[in-house]
C-alpha cells in the first residue's frame, strides 16, 4: 500500500454511481479506499474490483470465524482484486494465521475498536491481540484514533507493523494527533463521502497529516 498522503477513505456508500463518484474526486489525496458491509452488501465484490481499478481497495469485513471459514473469506477478498482485508483478533491465533496464510496482500488485526462501545471488550485485551498480530505475522493493526494514547502504547508493542486508525472527523479523533502518536495511516469516512467537496476535505486531510509527519 502506498505511503503517500497517509489517508484511507472509508466508503460507506450504498449506491454505486454515489460511490464511484467519491472515489474519483479523493483518488488523488488518499492511499486506499476502505470498504465494508454497508457497501458491499448492496452494490457486491464488482465494486471492490471497480474500484481496485484506481485504488488499493482495503475490505473491511472484520474476519471472525474458524480458520477454514476465514481462509475461504480471505482468498474470495483477494481473487477480487483487493490489496488488504481487516479481520478480528479475539478468534484466536489459529483464525488469524488461516487469514494470513491464505492473503496475497495486507492483513489487518483490529485490536481496539474506536467507539465508546470498544471500552467495554476491546480495549482490555488490545495489548494481548497485538501481540497477537505480530506472532500472526500480520501486515498491521487497526487502533483507534479516538484514544491517541492508545495508538502510543500499542506502537510500542507491534514495532514497525502498521497501524491504521479509525475515528477521525465524525466520531472525534484528530487527523495530526493521531498521525503524531505513532499511526502510519488515518482512516476517515462521513467527513469525506458525506460533505459538499470530498476532495477539498480529503485535501485538507491530506495536509494535516503532512504537517504532524
Amino acid at each position: 500500500m502506498k505511503k503517500r498522503t497517509r489517508l484511507i477513505l472509508a466508503l460507506d456508500v450504498t449506491d454505486r454511481q454515489e460511490a464511484m463518484r467519491v472515489v474519483s474526486e479523493v483518488a488523488d489525496h488518499v492511499d486506499a479506499v476502505k470498504v465494508g458491509y454497508p457497501a458491499v452488501l448492496p452494490l457486491g465484490m464488482e465494486l471492490v474490483e471497480e474500484i481496485s481499478g484506481s485504488a488499493d481497495v482495503i475490505c473491511d469485513f472484520k474476519v471472525a470465524d474458524i480458520p477454514n471459514t476465514n481462509r475461504l473469506i480471505v482468498e474470495e477478498v483477494f481473487r477480487r482484486g483487493a490489496s488488504g482485508v481487516i479481520v478480528h483478533g479475539f478468534v484466536g491465533g489459529d483464525s488469524v494465521r488461516a487469514c494470513v496464510e491464505a492473503a496475497k496482500g495486507d492483513v489487518f488485526v483490529v485490536t481496539e475498536m474506536s467507539h465508546p462501545g470498544g471500552k467495554v471488550f476491546t480495549s482490555p485485551v488490545a495489548d494481548e491481540m497485538a501481540r497477537l498480530a505480530v506472532e500472526a505475522g500480520a501486515s498491521g493493526i487497526i487502533a483507534p484514533a479516538t484514544r491517541p494514547e492508545r495508538v502510543r502504547e500499542l506502537r510500542e508493542i507491534v514495532g514497525p507493523l502498521l497501524i491504521l486508525c479509525p475515528g477521525v472527523g465524525a466520531q472525534g479523533g484528530s487527523a495530526s494527533e493521531t498521525i503524531a502518536t505513532g499511526a502510519d495511516y488515518v482512516i476517515v469516512g462521513r467527513s469525506i463521502y458525506q460533505a459538499e467537496n470530498p476532495r477539498a476535505v480529503a485535501e485538507s486531510l491530506a495536509e494535516e497529516i503532512a504537517s504532524a509527519l
